[in-house]
């Protein structure tokens, strides 16, 4: 091949290849000198490579350079990635171990395995887009690692070639961290037993993270071990620092000049309604019917603003945690137990400073008019909702026999009924789906997992809680008071077909843009159906995630033309804002946040929340797989939850745990996934698997460490709500390892996965080695893609690092 261009790294190419192709340096300068973006074959015409292996291995190198941030792609074209806009994002890693960005206000972008060696799940990074797949999803590259979340893990002590390390549980299995084995030693620990260990270096492309042992954690059972390592791997803050507690202790009861300017509301028969076991009481109800019809509703929320200021110690723990997070019986509260449970709580036969919304209705239940003002209240009862419930089904002696506190009840209970309707009206969709909770024995393993009945008392409070937080939406729009409004999009037009072909199917008419009313028309066509909670998932995983920002889009779910949260400033710091943003423009003073910090502080918001939701989901799960590891080899009636193409997914009647029964074991059948109708239909044998059929089931296996639950198919029991002749399945051949999918759980509209997290992609078996253990997140396969050194110089590498370093560069000639 005769060489027609000159290049600048011409002798290092000579060097390291013995028949050179252009450099990287050269393809920057000639795209760049070129201004548009060159395909593959421009290059190889503009550079007149003619040999096919040269032409191959620029192939291979133009693909490395978009792996490494250099070159952008766009279909068949690469152009100078530089050239492209750089985002601030918060990195997801999901139970299969796939990486997004999110980015405000943009699409995610998807991480490949290189960039995740990096990160953690829950740091912030800048990236920039790199390619599009023929999926149409984006890629990116982490230009810079801003900040990492997690700081401890706890894990099992493990060994490989003579090293030793932790291997965190997910969603950051993919970071071994290395350990001395001196630390080791000295620490008296054994191989399997459990640690606590701090991380020193972070991990690189190249090298895996170190750290050093904390604790040992031998002696605690993996029930109890479960929260704290969670804790850690999502880079929780778990304790308060000595500044932020005395800060929070340094605060006294209500005195005058605390009252002072505000609405004294002591004499309303204020009162708070909870559950059973709440610690902190942070809103207040009241209601009166006004002279010449219609309501008076007073929601008295705990004034957490007058106690936690911007700039203090307090305040900037608080902005870190972003929320409370509630763990199965734990909680790890955003703000110390000196405010929480003491001050900011509204607790009864006490003086409390509060914000309240004091709304007018007529009638009919319409508002008619509201305000918003500083108060002090005394609750005149500390109540729950079973026995509010119990009041209102006739009970009298059921609540406290104060006489204004009843009066205000029943007030509030008949127009609860009138509200009712108007929800209804507005066609808010109420989704048929059975909430949980659990019981716990001395250890923190599960007891029994039990349907959580929601009766009156919740919905009359959640019916003045929504009145509240829709007129601090309203009063912000009016009055142009810069907040965080809580946003919820329209589905997008791909879901929405999705549901569409389904529904369809139902004999039921669903158009291509699906307004509220559609939605709750298929709803309620659909609740008294025995499949109906599997039908109103389909509708439910369509559904975007709500997230907080500044500009006001709307809630689509609860049918909303503005929404915000208001009503919940003890635990989650957006409705702190709000309240000092009303309280700013009451004293006609410029709001504490506006422009671009709003926009920031709803970007982090939005990801404290999701890291949350996150953590305390992994939590249960985890609880769940623990639980049903005492069941292995029992048998089990179920429902199909959801269908994919590797086989159905399972939740256990009265358990109400999911698992997944694998395609390979419904027969000898070859089964056909049909996505309009989510069935797997058997081209041989005409057996199909649809949702909401019974099956009869035995738990196979149970993988704590993946959190997920095989079930072996022992019988269909109904299909399409009838009776299925009594049949075992056909035999089907064994296969050498289970397969794992993420198990589908009931999600609210707060609890969408992101759209890079649909976990739909090709499945992944689960590898049982019985050899010793080691790092998971760098293979031999992935090893074989980095570039430099051979793969045999790089095994010797590793051997020989007594270290805690390790190389994760090797690849072949020209491979980049």
């Amino acid at each position: 091949m005769m060489k027609t261009w000159v290049d600048p790294e011409a002798k290092a190419e000579a060097e390291r290849y013995d028949n050179p192709i252009p450099s990287r340096t050269l393809i920057l300068e000639t795209i760049t000198q070129l201004k548009n973006p060159q395909s593959h074959a421009d290059l190889v015409e503009h550079f007149e490579i003619a040999d096919q292996k040269s032409i191959d291995a620029l192939q291979h190198r133009l693909i490395a350079m978009v792996r490494d941030g250099q070159l952008m792609k766009d279909g068949f074209k690469f152009q100078i990635a530089a050239e492209q806009p750089t985002h601030e994002a918060t990195v997801y890693i999901n139970s299969k171990g796939l990486g997004t960005a999110n980015i405000s206000g943009h699409d995610d972008l998807l991480l490949p395995e290189r960039e995740l060696r990096q990160v953690f799940s829950g740091d912030r990074v800048k990236v920039r887009q790199t390619s599009v797949d023929r999926k149409g999803k984006a890629w990116g590259f982490v230009t810079e690692v801003l900040q990492h979340r997690v700081k401890q893990v706890i894990g099992k002590v493990s060994m490989y070639d003579g090293e030793y390390f932790v291997q965190p549980s997910a969603p950051n299995s993919h970071q071994p961290i290395t350990l001395e084995k001196e630390l080791i030693e000295h620490a008296k620990v054994n191989l399997g037993e459990s640690i606590r260990v701090a991380i020193d270096t972070y991990p690189t492309k190249e090298e895996f993270a170190t750290g050093h042992i904390v604790q040992s954690m031998a002696d605690k059972a993996d029930t109890e071990i479960i929260i704290p390592q969670t804790i850690l791997e999502f880079g929780l803050p778990y304790e308060f620092p000595e500044e932020v507690v005395k800060d929070a202790e340094s605060f006294k009861e209500p005195s005058a000049k605390d009252r002072e300017g505000r609405i004294d509301l002591r004499d309303l028969a204020l009162v708070t309604i909870d559950g059973e076991d709440a610690r902190d009481f942070d809103d207040a109800v009241y209601a009166e019917k006004r002279p010449g019809g219609g309501y008076r509703v007073v929601v008295a929320i705990a004034d957490v603003s007058h106690y936690v200021r911007p700039g203090k110690p307090l305040d900037n723990e608080a902005v870190e945690r972003g929320t409370s997070v509630y763990f199965p019986h734990f909680v790890l509260p955003m703000l110390p137990e000196a405010l929480s449970n003491g001050l900011c709580s509204l607790n009864p036969n006490v003086d409390r400073l509060c914000m309240v919304c004091d709304l007018k209705l007529s009638r009919a239940g319409r508002v008619t008019g509201y305000e918003f003002y500083p108060s002090v209240m005394h609750s005149k009862a500390r109540l729950t909702y079973d026995q509010v419930a119990q009041y209102f089904d006739g009970d009298s002696k059921a609540i406290t026999e104060d006489r204004s506190v009843r009066k205000s009840l029943n007030t509030l209970f008949q127009l609860y009924q009138v509200l009712k309707g108007l929800r209804a009206e507005r066609h808010a969709m109420e989704f048929e789906t059975v909430e949980t909770y659990m019981t716990f024995d001395e250890l923190g393993g599960i007891k029994d997992i039990l349907p959580r009945t929601r009766n009156d008392a919740h919905k009359l409070i959640e019916e003045c809680m929504l009145l509240a937080n829709v007129a601090a939406a309203e009063y912000a729009l009016k009055n142009e008071v810069p907040m965080l409004y809580r946003i919820h999009e329209p589905p997008e037009f791909s879901r929405i077909q999705k549901v569409r072909d389904f529904v369809k199917l139902l004999g039921l008419p669903f158009p291509e843009q699906p307004t509220q009313a559609d939605y709750q028309a298929v709803i309620d066509a659909t609740k008294d159906r025995i499949d109906a909670p599997s039908i109103h998932a389909v509708l439910l995983r369509s559904m975007m995630q709500a997230y907080y920002g500044p500009n006001n889009a709307g809630h689509y779910g609860l049918a909303y033309d503005a929404y915000t949260h208001f009503t919940s400033p003890i635990r989650r710091y957006p409705d702190l804002l709000l309240h000092r943003a009303i309280k700013a423009h009451l004293k006609q003073q410029p709001s504490p946040l506006s422009g671009g910090a709003l926009e920031e502080a709803g970007t982090h918001f939005s990801a404290t929340e999701r890291r949350a939701d996150e953590a305390s989901r992994s939590v249960t799960t985890w609880l769940k797989c623990h639980y049903m590891q005492q069941h292995i080899g029992e048998d089990f009636v179920g429902s199909i939850s959801a269908v994919a193409e590797f086989g159905l997914f399972v939740t256990l009647k009265d358990l109400y745990v999911d698992g997944m029964i694998h395609v390979s074991q419904l027969g000898d059948d070859y089964f056909v996934y049909d996505q309009a109708s989510q069935t797997l239909v058997g081209q041989n044998h005409g057996q199909s698997f649809s949702l909401g059929d019974e099956v009869k089931i035995k738990v196979a296996a149970v993988n704590l460490e993946e959190r997920k639950i095989d079930f072996e198919l022992l019988q269909q029991l109904s299909h399409a709500g009838r009776p299925v002749r009594s049949r075992a399945p056909r035999a089907a051949a064994p296969r050498s390892a289970p397969r794992a999918r993420p198990q589908v759980t009931e999600q609210t509209f707060n609890e969408r996965p992101s759209k890079g997290d649909t976990g739909e992609d090709g499945e992944q078996p689960i590898k049982k080695k019985k050899s010793k253990s080691k790092p998971s997140a760098y293979s031999k396969k992935s090893a074989k893609k980095h570039a430099g050194k051979s793969e045999a110089k790089a095994k010797d590498k590793l051997k020989k690092k007594a270290k805690a370093k390790k190389k994760k560069a090797n690849a072949k000639p020209h491979s980049d």
